[in-house]
C-alpha cells in the first residue's frame, strides 16, 4: 500500500480522538483499519496509551477546591452587591432621557428666545441647545469609565495581593 494512505490513516486516528472525524472519513478509516493490520496495530497502541493516561492520578494541592468556590462565591457576592447600583443607573438614566425628550421643545424655545434678545446668532444658540443635549450624556459617559477604571485598578491590585 501507498505510504500515503497509511500517513492518512494515522492522521485521522489522531483526529479521532480529538475532534472526530466526518462520516466519510469515518468510514474510509474503518475500511483501512480492516485491511491494514499495521495500522490497526497503530490504532489499538493510540487507544491503550489514552487508556493508560486516564488512569493516572493527578495530585491536586490541599484545598484547591474549597480555595476555588470561596473565590466563586466572592466574587458572585461582588456582583450582587453592585447590581442595584446598575439597576439604579439605568432608572435614572431612563427618567432623565424622558423629561429631556419632554422638555425638548420648551428649552429650544427657551434658548431661540435667549438668542434673539441677546442678538447673538442662531448657529451660537443652536450650538448652545446641542451642547445643553450632550454634556449630561458626556457627564455620565465620564462617571461610567472612571467606575469601570476604578474596577479594573482595584481587581489588579487584588491579584497582586493573592500572588
Amino acid at each position: 500500500m501507498s505510504e500515503n494512505l497509511h500517513q492518512r490513516a494515522q492522521q485521522l486516528i489522531a483526529q479521532e480522538r480529538v475532534e472526530g472525524l466526518s462520516a466519510s472519513d469515518s468510514a474510509w478509516l474503518a475500511a483501512h483499519l480492516q485491511e491494514c493490520a499495521t495500522c490497526a496495530d497503530f490504532a489499538q497502541e493510540i487507544s491503550a496509551a489514552l487508556r493508560s493516561l486516564r488512569t493516572i492520578p493527578l495530585e491536586l494541592p490541599v484545598g484547591l477546591a474549597e480555595r476555588t468556590q470561596f473565590r466563586v462565591s466572592l466574587r458572585a457576592q461582588q456582583l450582587r452587591q453592585r447590581e442595584p447600583h446598575r439597576r439604579a443607573l439605568w432608572i435614572a438614566a431612563g427618567v432623565s432621557w424622558a423629561t429631556g425628550v419632554a422638555s425638548a421643545p420648551l428649552v429650544w424655545r427657551a434658548f431661540a428666545w435667549l438668542g434673539e434678545h441677546a442678538g447673538v446668532p442662531d448657529l451660537v444658540w443652536e450650538a448652545g441647545f446641542a451642547l445643553w443635549w450632550a454634556v449630561p450624556a458626556l457627564v455620565a459617559a465620564v462617571v461610567l469609565l472612571a467606575e469601570h477604571e476604578k474596577q479594573a485598578v482595584e481587581a489588579f491590585w487584588s491579584r497582586q495581593r493573592s500572588q
